[in-house]
C-alpha cells in the first residue's frame, strides 16, 4: 500500500519575491567584464575578456563589482550580509 503525503507550498506574490531577503542575503556572480556593463553602466574603459566578480543582492541589485572573488566575499563579510548559493 503506498502512502500519499501532502505537502503544502508557500506561494510567494511577485512583490513578495521582489524582497525576498531585503539588504540581507547576497551572492557572488562570475561574469566576464563585457558583460559587466549590465548590471554596473558606470562602469566604463574595462577591456573585454577580464574574469569578474559581482556581489549581487538578493533581489538582483548591484552591490560591488570586483577581480577578487575573496574580496567580494569580504565586502559582503563586512557589509554584515548572508552569502548564499545560487545554482
Amino acid at each position: 500500500m503506498q502512502h500519499k503525503t501532502k505537502t503544502s507550498e508557500t506561494k510567494l506574490t511577485a512583490e513578495q519575491f521582489a524582497h525576498l531577503g531585503d539588504g540581507a542575503l547576497a551572492y557572488v556572480k562570475p561574469m566576464m567584464s563585457q558583460d559587466a556593463a549590465r548590471l554596473f553602466p558606470q562602469i566604463g574603459g574595462i577591456e573585454p575578456g577580464v574574469h569578474l566578480f559581482a556581489l549581487v543582492g538578493a533581489d538582483g541589485s548591484p552591490i560591488l563589482l570586483t577581480d577578487s572573488k575573496d574580496t567580494a566575499i569580504a565586502n559582503a563579510w563586512e557589509q554584515e550580509l548572508e552569502m548564499v548559493s545560487v545554482h
